[in-house]
């Protein structure tokens, strides 16, 4: 009778098996990464950098005031401008015009893009139309606007809405256009109505899309807003830079430049937070 001898390797015992290293994955420390911490010392510094060279480059290269005020120039005619030219009721009314522009634009553009997207016969029918509408100059309609309803905030709303509409209508239309079929079909065969289809399957598949059209919306709107205060409003942020500009006051104009910036850079973040909200279950890589 022949014996047959097998050996088997023992695993060291203190060592992890192979199953549990799988279960439990090392995963290896990201490089080439930044902390907050740095990537906020770093932003802080270039900012302090361009503002010394704001500050004392122009008068070191013999450019006057008036061409290029410098950053304390900028701050004495602020505070002015705070004292004297009631300029918080000017931003306020460039901050309530964008902001209401923004909701409307971007309630109807979404409103549009997912009819638009749920029928092809009215996206064929209305589409010409659209693309004119789409490729007209919004900025262009501002004198007629004010010609029909005068010098008041409705020229400014509108013509803010009709900037924000279509960057937003355009991007869940495509997102309605190539939604995968495969899902649709799915819902089908589950027997659920046109309607379901939509709520569950189309609108979740076309979020990230809407959300990328907000974003872009949302720096639109305080270029709509600024070209409807820039052609006839009394009121307003782009009001000012006409005003500086008769005054050939540039810090003024200035002012009121930085002043929309900030007011666009807000409305963006508040647009990426509520974003980060919305699409949560997406990684962030993906976003």
């Amino acid at each position: 009778m022949s014996l047959e001898v097998t050996t088997a390797v023992e695993r060291p015992t203190g060592l992890p098996s192979e199953a549990a290293a799988s279960a439990h994955p090392v995963e290896a420390p990201p490089t080439g990464l930044a902390s907050p911490v740095a990537i906020l010392i770093g932003s802080l510094s270039f900012g302090a950098l361009f503002l010394l060279a704001w500050q004392f480059l122009p008068p070191a290269l013999g450019v006057p005031s008036y061409i290029i005020p410098t950053v304390t120039d900028l701050a004495r005619e602020f505070v002015r401008m705070a004292q004297r030219e009631n300029l918080m009721m000017h931003t306020l009314s460039t901050v309530t015009i964008a902001t209401l522009g923004f909701i409307i634009g971007s309630l109807l553009g979404a409103a549009m893009g997912y009819v638009l997207g749920m029928s092809v016969f009215i996206e064929k029918v209305l589409s010409p139309y659209i693309l004119g509408l789409q490729i007209a100059p919004k900025v262009a309609f501002a004198p007629l606007f004010i010609m029909w309803l005068g010098y008041n905030a409705w020229p400014k709303l509108i013509v803010t809405v009709l900037v924000v509409f279509f960057p937003i209508m355009v991007n869940v239309l495509q997102s309605m256009k190539t939604m995968d079929r495969d899902l649709v079909n799915l819902a089908r065969a589950y027997s659920m109505s046109r309607l379901q289809i939509f709520w569950k399957v189309e609108m979740p598949a076309s979020m990230p899309a809407l959300m990328a059209g907000l974003r872009i919306g949302g720096t639109l709107a305080v270029i709509g807003v600024t070209v409807g205060e820039l052609v006839g409003g009394n009121t307003g942020l782009g009001y000012l830079i006409t005003f500086g500009e008769g005054q050939a006051n540039t810090a003024m104009v200035f002012n009121a430049i930085v002043l929309l910036t900030l007011v666009g850079i807000i409305l963006y973040g508040v647009v990426t937070m509520i974003e980060s909200r919305v699409l949560h279950y997406i990684p962030r890589a993906m976003r």
